[in-house]
């Protein structure tokens, strides 16, 4: 008979054995990582076949996490404008002292899933281009309505994408202290965007 899933007890392992695979790197076998985890090689094999499927759910689960906290932020407002520069602003405060962790499961992602990447990175695309889909939708209905200064909504969440991706990298290659660009951001970019409310 076939052992029944056990999701929490996946997502755990798959969380500690993370933080095993950063520590001594990829190249650990899984038999090394399941002496560090403290099990079994086949309960390990059992769950995770490969590192790669361990990886995959760790970067499943802390976007899950990450999703969870931004659009919470982005729904304190109303305004598209005041949405989408939350959005940026809460994915830096959502990784702020765990960049090194989303930095590791990207290149482990690369290192590990071979010809799976593909797919696993149009998967994540696919989730977040709802996302941008609805927000350049929310820009274009101010725009109509007279909130949003004219402008080209892809263009500008694209534009939104970029800064908050490349902040992150340069906030994990130099402790860069985002507040005061966040502030320039606002001043120069999304502020003479906002109109009225």
């Amino acid at each position: 008979m076939a052992r029944p899933p056990e999701p929490q007890k996946r997502l755990d392992l798959a969380r500690a054995a993370v933080s095993v695979l950063q520590e001594k790197g990829t190249g650990v076998s899984m038999a090394e990582l399941a002496d560090e985890l403290g099990i079994k090689r086949p309960t390990l094999l059992y769950h995770f076949p490969t590192k790669a499927h361990i990886v995959e759910l760790a970067l499943v689960d802390l976007l899950s996490e990450q999703a969870l906290f931004v659009l919470g932020e982005i729904a304190k407002h109303t305004h598209p404008i005041d949405r989408l520069y939350a959005q940026l602003c809460a994915v830096h405060a959502f990784h702020k002292g765990r960049e090194a962790r989303v930095v590791f499961l990207s290149q482990a992602i690369a290192a590990t899933a071979g010809q799976r990447i593909v797919e696993i990175l149009e998967a994540g695309n696919q989730v977040f281009e709802a996302h941008r889909k609805a927000a350049a939708t929310l820009i274009r209905d101010g725009i109509e309505a007279g909130t949003v200064a004219p402008c080209e909504p892809d263009a500008l969440i694209a534009v939104s994408r970029a800064l908050t991706d490349g902040l992150m990298v340069q906030r994990v290659m130099g402790n860069l202290d985002l507040a005061p660009v966040h502030e320039l951001i606002w001043k120069n970019l999304f502020a003479p965007l906002k109109i009225g409310r």
